[in-house]
């Protein structure tokens, strides 16, 4: 392999303990790789709400046929409702379905969603803002191999983010919590971006020697000061490192450099997600 890293078919650290504690069968079958963000969205999810749940392995380049019988695509994370017979794919519309399922099965739910209407609608709002914007300019900076290219995708991924920020700390109202909202507790837009954000030290630092800093480049669009917005990342990023759900759905740092040195080089079939980034579409 000329000396290449390769991409890691087994989870590591807190996240090989957790495959392991959730190795039994049971009701949900989560099918996933562990250094996808995409899977990580519906495992923190999962174990956020407390759900029981299998956790699958697979080697998203050798797909196996339970997964394909989910997702004709192949494409993680895919979910499988052992009770009902049911498949379902796509980490956003799974987590959804996790989102609805407590009140349609009669289990007491454990909500990320906020309970008003108009806070739900917010919710999705950034939700939508996390997946059409924010992930795709992360893959762009990772993927730019110029250097034009990679500080004119540096500057959309900060901008992107930034926007994030001040959507957070707008968003708390009255309430003083870390999380979006003002939250205490992680919620439905904190999982949007956490797989992202916790990719930030372990993948873009060491590839593209990149660590980010809220508004560095402009001021806030609104009377919000730079320096609460700063404070305000500075504290989400560190609730999120330290909460459960997520910490024990991280690998150590060496299989997230391993696993990311292909998008980081843009080699050639590294994913359908790479794909989609060279070629200026909308992720797959």
């Amino acid at each position: 392999m000329n000396g290449q890293k390769h991409y890691h078919t087994k989870a590591t650290d807190n996240a090989a303990k957790t495959v392991e504690a959730h190795s039994s069968p049971s009701r949900f079958q989560l099918y996933g790789s562990c250094f996808c963000p995409f899977v990580q969205k519906v495992w923190i999810s999962l174990e956020q709400k407390e759900l029981p749940y299998q956790y699958i392995e697979i080697d998203p380049y050798k797909k196996p046929k339970e997964l394909m019988e989910i997702n004709p695509r192949g494409l993680v994370p895919a979910l499988r409702d052992s009770v009902r017979g049911w498949g379902c794919y796509e980490s956003t519309v799974l987590m959804e379905f996790l989102e609805d399922f407590g009140e349609t099965e009669d289990v007491p739910p454990k909500r990320l969603l906020p309970g008003s209407a108009w806070l739900r609608a917010e919710a999705r709002l950034w939700t939508d803002h996390i997946t059409r914007h924010v992930t795709p300019a992360f893959y762009r900076f990772l993927q730019a191999q110029e250097e034009a290219k990679r500080q004119e995708a540096k500057k959309e991924f900060e901008e992107e983010l930034d926007q994030f920020v001040e959507a957070l700390v707008l968003s708390k109202r009255d309430e003083h919590g870390p999380f979006f909202f003002g939250s205490t507790e992680l919620g439905f837009v904190d999982i949007q971006l956490a797989p992202w954000a916790v990719r930030i030290p372990r993948v873009l630092k060491p590839y593209r020697q990149y660590t980010y800093t809220p508004f560095s480049g402009h001021k806030p669009t609104t009377n919000i000061s730079q320096e609460k917005a700063r404070e305000a990342w500075q504290a989400w990023l560190d609730a999120v490192e330290n909460t459960a759900s997520v910490k024990k759905t991280i690998s150590d740092d060496e299989l997230y450099l391993d696993s990311y040195e292909r998008y980081a080089q843009n080699r050639p079939n590294t994913s359908k997600v790479a794909d989609a980034i060279n070629a200026g579409r909308g992720l797959p």
